[in-house]
């Protein structure tokens, strides 16, 4: 039953074929992990962060880097929070959840049935999914949605891709503490100016304009300075940022610029092309 459901909603899947990829992967991370975690034992020479990015869930090239990150830190936990998560594929936590044996909290707005069937049906979660949860996020309840789900405290791992109020969502968070953070930012907004969206708990950018959300990553970088953390990084593409907790991993996660985040070619060219029609939209400076 679950099978054909699974064929019906992912009809261009191969169920065992994923699952024997999946299988490949988790033994490729698991030797990429230990060699990493050797060189750093014996000094040998690390790879640059921006030279760290594989793809087997994410968007781009978020789960090598993340999974770099852990191999040099290590885990606490093992429980993560993806909030905004519209699906398995394209999401930051997937790889954790499935290669990595997360926990996990994933809470999206819309309908989340494609998210628990995917889970369910997979060999490595079926046994204990993670929780999905349909809520619509704001700052007033995103504390009272970790609590309820039974996570509070220390955390390894937060993941904010909301396209929306992300910089409140962050701000707001307080009874979680991660030692990893990737938020994604609105790159077409520069390097200078620390600007997000107004809070508007309902709030939607296609009423103003499909652009028209989240912050800069100057203004994301600020606040991570407030709450104790630090930009070591992006993702290839340049707009999605990692964040790593002061005290941890300083000595092969340095602190990196704002400006140095800004040379992708895409990233250029949304700043050339994309930025004019909302640099007069109501943007707040943070």
């Amino acid at each position: 039953m679950i099978r054909k459901a699974f064929r019906r909603l992912f009809p261009t899947i191969n169920i065992d074929g994923l699952k024997a990829d999946l299988h490949n992967t988790q033994i490729q991370q698991r030797h990429l992990f230990s060699y990493y975690q050797n060189l750093k034992a014996t000094q040998g020479q690390l790879p640059n962060f921006a030279d760290s990015g594989f793809r087997v869930f994410s968007q781009c090239d978020e789960d090598g880097k993340i999974m770099y990150i852990f191999s040099i830190i290590g885990f606490l936990n093992k429980k993560c929070i993806d909030m905004a998560f519209a699906s398995p594929y394209g999401a930051n936590t997937t790889n954790l959840i499935i290669n990595w044996g997360f926990s996990a909290l994933l809470v999206e707005g819309s309908d989340l049935r494609k998210a628990e069937l995917f889970f369910r049906s997979h060999s490595d979660t079926c046994v204990f999914p993670p929780a999905c949860v349909k809520c619509w996020i704001t700052a007033e309840n995103v504390n009272e949605i970790c609590i309820n789900n039974g996570f509070s405290g220390e955390i390894d791992f937060f993941s904010l891709d909301m396209d929306g109020i992300d910089y409140h969502i962050w701000e707001a968070l307080s009874v979680v503490q991660p030692r990893v953070i990737v938020v994604e930012y609105q790159d077409i907004l520069g390097p200078t100016e620390a600007l997000t969206v107004p809070y508007k708990c309902d709030f939607n950018r296609f009423d103003i304009h499909p652009d028209f959300f989240s912050a800069s990553l100057s203004a994301f970088v600020k606040l991570g300075k407030i709450k104790d953390y630090r930009l070591i990084g992006t993702n290839r593409l340049g707009y999605n940022a990692f964040f790593l907790k002061n005290g941890i991993g300083e000595d092969v996660f340095p602190e990196i610029s704002v400006g140095s985040c800004f040379d992708h070619p895409k990233v250029k060219k949304g700043m050339e092309s994309r930025f004019p029609p909302i640099k007069d939209l109501p943007w707040v400076k943070v």
